[in-house]
């Protein structure tokens, strides 16, 4: 088992009027196949949530709509009272079918019942970070947001959101919802082989916005694969930490949310975002998105 840093990969930053740890868990995995029903090992999924603030991880990303209803109330399970310094980030805006797909749930109406579903399985009063979740399964779609935003921000008025993010957005979207309200992330797809967001990264740093990407692996073709292979051969690391590794550094707005349902690549997955990359190695893992 690699060995744990000393402090958590990247340190933390300042999320709206909170300070979360870069490094943060995504709780998607926890649900059973497909992020459809329970999982198949209850106290396996429980024992990565404690594992998680054992670690000193402040920051935990789900969504009422796994499972659906299950990672939230796993959460609450394994952490409920929860301390201080923990703050979850939920999502809005997409719901389950019977075939395991995503539709779209973005009338006021959905979305104020997501948000009490979220309240309720989370057993809380007021939800940290809400993020409307836009476009869909494929990825972000040209939408108008603001009937949907504005019903958040309703709801935030009402003391029952504290921040708001939006999810799977456009360069475009994300400035509407920021004409409407601030935000204080934008959650996309990004990783060594989709690099489209790399200007948008830069402009939320500047405006001190984070930005949260998801499937640090996904979508590779075998030709990028191959290349992310040889750079962690070389560094005797595996393709996921040097994926890892890469985003700590791309930029310090970047919040990472990794998810597994093991307590052992919970800790691989600390250990291997803490992974050194010389000049060198970021050089040529820069070509593979080019």
């Amino acid at each position: 088992m690699s060995t744990l840093p000393t402090s958590l990969p990247g340190g933390t930053w300042n999320l709206g009027d909170v300070t979360v740890t870069r490094f943060g868990y995504g709780a998607m995995q926890l649900a059973g196949p497909g992020v459809m029903g329970p999982p198949a090992d209850r106290e396996g999924a429980l024992a990565v949530l404690r594992e998680v603030v054992e670690l000193g991880i402040t920051h935990i990303d789900t969504a009422d709509a796994y499972g659906p209803g299950v990672t939230n109330q796993l959460i609450r399970e394994a952490l409920h009272p929860y301390p201080e310094s923990l703050h979850i980030a939920t999502k809005v805006g997409a719901t389950r079918d019977q075939r395991g797909g995503w539709p779209p749930a973005r009338r006021p109406d959905e979305l104020r019942r997501a948000v009490d579903e979220n309240l309720a399985n989370l057993g809380v009063e007021v939800l940290d970070l809400v993020n409307l979740r836009l476009g869909n399964a494929e990825g972000p779609h040209p939408e108008p947001v603001a009937e949907a935003f504005e019903t958040l921000v309703d709801l935030q008025r009402q003391g029952v959101i504290r921040h708001l993010g939006v999810s799977n957005a456009t360069a475009d979207q994300v400035a509407e919802a920021r004409a409407i309200a601030p935000i204080v992330c934008v959650q996309n797809r990004y990783n060594l082989a989709h690099r489209q967001d790399d200007e948008l990264i830069d402009s939320l740093a500047e405006a001190n916005i984070a930005y949260v990407p998801f499937f640090p692996l996904g979508g590779f073709s075998p030709l990028q694969s191959s290349a992310l292979s040889t750079v962690a051969a070389r560094l005797a690391a595996t393709p996921m930490s040097v994926a890892l590794a890469w985003l700590v550094r791309r930029s310090p707005n970047i919040l990472l949310i990794p998810g597994t349902s093991s307590v052992a690549h919970l800790r691989e997955n600390v250990a291997g975002a803490a992974l050194p990359l010389s000049d060198e190695d970021l050089a040529e893992l820069d070509k593979i998105g080019r």
